[in-house]
């Protein structure tokens, strides 16, 4: 029969040896690290793309890892493209890979070889800004600006798509015939997301471009 005293023991044993298993199994980990041991994830992989950036073909070599929105801002150097939640969800890394808006922070750089790469950039410029810039100065679609190029970079590609005759889950038919109506608008630019709450004027300059009415 075992003692009070026994008991006691017994559990300081399972302590100390729990001790000296980690530390044995640590040991080795440690002296890997302070000999400079390689290991794999300090050797990313890299590999070289080439893209057509805002009219102009650039080749990157980056990591397999990196999002087209990293390359774009930390690469390139073109800051515009905003990165917000990093999940697909606020759409302020909206930009246009061959015509069609994407969140540039759920696409890896690599898989975008030949592509054709449209940023806030890419639109205009101070001097001559694009029709969509100009409305949404016109209309003050925007007040902190953080999501405005995401805002413009969809907008326009919503535009081209209702001229396209793509349907969008508000469109009535599946067979064309799009107008740019205030439903229609609404619900295609669902995925940008302005805290700032200026939703009713980035809508007057779509309309405004559109020449529709919002």
């Amino acid at each position: 029969m075992q003692t009070p005293g026994d008991t006691a023991i017994s559990r300081r044993g399972i302590l100390a040896g729990g001790a000296v298993t980690a530390a044995l199994t640590t040991v080795p980990f440690a002296e890997a690290e302070a000999q400079g041991t390689p290991r794999a994830e300090d050797k990313p992989v890299t590999m070289k793309v080439s893209l057509k950036i805002n009219g102009t073909n650039r080749t990157l070599d980056v990591d397999t890892r990196t999002t087209l929105l990293d390359a774009l801002r930390e690469n390139l150097h073109l800051t515009g493209t905003k990165k917000g939640c990093d999940h697909g969800q606020c759409g302020a890394c909206t930009v246009m890979v061959d015509g069609k808006r994407i969140n540039s922070c759920l696409s890896l750089a690599v898989m975008h070889e030949g592509d054709a790469v449209t940023t806030i950039e890419g639109l205009g410029t101070p001097e001559k800004l694009h029709p969509m810039q100009a409305a949404f100065v016109k209309h003050d679609g925007y007040q902190c600006g953080y999501c405005t190029p995401g805002q413009i970079c969809s907008a326009v590609a919503v535009l081209a798509e209702i001229k396209a005759g793509v349907p969008s889950h508000a469109s009535a038919s599946l067979t064309g015939g799009f107008e740019a109506s205030n439903a229609e608008m609404r619900e295609r630019m669902s995925g940008n997301i302005c805290r700032c709450g200026a939703y009713s004027n980035i809508l007057e300059a779509m309309a405004d471009v559109a020449g529709a009415k919002a």
